[in-house]
């Protein structure tokens, strides 16, 4: 069962149901799904091959905020596959022109440009704030970085790679299952390049379609996402393999940056709350959403938003050893929290994984498995 990740939107205006009405007649998405996709906030790591199709698809479908991370400049050797940028565009930022191109597109997306290179130092930075991370970089330093920092951060990233003929995709979120380092452990050694070795457009026009998809089943919860699965993808030979990926138990976890030395803290997913709140007496379940935010809230649950966590005299009741899960609206902010209340010395902290209308959603599965 996937489970959604991020909380709906408030309902849908007339127009956005016209513009909509052959997703919302999918099961898995329908009118709760839109509004999932409206509420979503979503992070793409490059304007270029992959980022470009995923970026239109995103808008399309209606995800509500879109950030592009990019701090090169449209070049004519782009433009046989990064189909957001024209001739027109020869010159011009890179993130300004997805911009334009995702407002014809859907004027009603919300679009952040961020035109820097993510480094060690502002991924974190970059990533918080996102409920998750689409990885269309074509570099192997920065696909470690936003590995790195999306499971620091407990996010989902979805990734696609592209070659010559060939791309791969699939979903990595630790500890649910495998991440990046799980595929690539060291940085292979005279790995190729598009520059170097070539792509065809419709590679990456192919890989990043399924991106998309997987970005969406991610935030609705419809079908089975691509985690614990790579998929490769052979244009010459028109096929296309599924290979199972499963994390090395003996891998690290990612470690904390310069920027954030933040200790990380385990985390559960919704469906596990959900058994744990039915039990007597359950965890603690700090809410560290702002007071506006309201949907999926959880009975009993204490509200402290994240910037008033640290100071708040709530937890000056609370013993070291109680049993605590912050949870808000996608896991980036909870896992923030939780990390501050393990460096306040609570000693069992666990953050949510997703949603916190995750959890009555397992809660109702669950009464109607009973």
């Amino acid at each position: 069962m996937n489970l959604p990740l991020v909380n709906p939107a408030a309902p849908l205006e007339e127009d956005a149901r016209s513009r909509y009405a052959r997703q919302l007649a999918l099961p898995g998405i329908g009118d709760a799904g839109q509004r999932r996709l409206a509420a979503a906030r979503v992070l793409v790591i490059g304007a270029g091959g992959l980022g470009t199709p995923v970026l239109a698809a995103l808008a399309a479908a209606g995800v509500g905020v879109v950030g592009v991370v990019d701090d090169d400049a449209v070049e004519v050797s782009n433009l046989h596959r990064q189909l957001l940028h024209g001739t027109a565009d020869l010159g011009r930022r890179k993130t300004t022109s997805a911009r334009d191109a995702l407002h014809r597109i859907n004027p009603e997306v919300e679009v952040h440009e961020h035109r820097v290179r993510l480094t060690a130092t502002n991924a974190d930075e970059l990533l918080t704030g996102y409920d998750l991370v689409v990885d269309g970089s074509d570099n192997f330093d920065t696909r470690y970085l936003v590995a790195d920092a999306a499971e620091r951060l407990g996010m989902p990233c979805v990734w696609g790679a592209v070659l010559g003929y060939e791309g791969q995709v699939t979903v990595f979120w630790p500890p649910y299952g495998p991440g990046y380092r799980d595929l690539h452990p060291d940085t292979p050694g005279d790995a190729a390049t598009c520059a170097t070795g070539g792509v065809l457009g419709m590679v990456c026009h192919a890989i990043g379609a399924v991106m998309a998809a997987e970005v969406i089943k991610i935030i609705t919860g419809a079908g089975r996402t691509l985690l614990g699965r790579l998929l490769m993808f052979d244009a010459l030979d028109a096929t296309w393999r599924t290979f199972a990926l499963s994390p090395d138990p003996d891998r690290p976890a990612a470690g904390a940056t310069e920027a954030d030395a933040s200790p990380a803290v385990p985390v559960v997913l919704p469906s596990e709350l959900a058994r744990e709140l039915a039990r007597d007496p359950g965890p603690v379940v700090i809410d560290v959403r702002e007071p506006a935010e309201v949907a999926g809230s959880l009975s009993g649950a204490l509200r402290i938003p994240l910037g008033s966590l640290a100071s708040s005299p709530v937890l000056d009741a609370l013993a070291a050893t109680t049993p605590v899960v912050t949870v808000c609206a996608s896991g980036v902010r909870a896992a923030r929290a939780g990390a501050l209340l393990a460096e306040r010395g609570f000693r069992d902290v666990r953050s949510l994984a997703g949603a916190v209308g995750a959890v009555a959603d397992a809660t109702a599965h669950m009464a109607d498995r009973a």
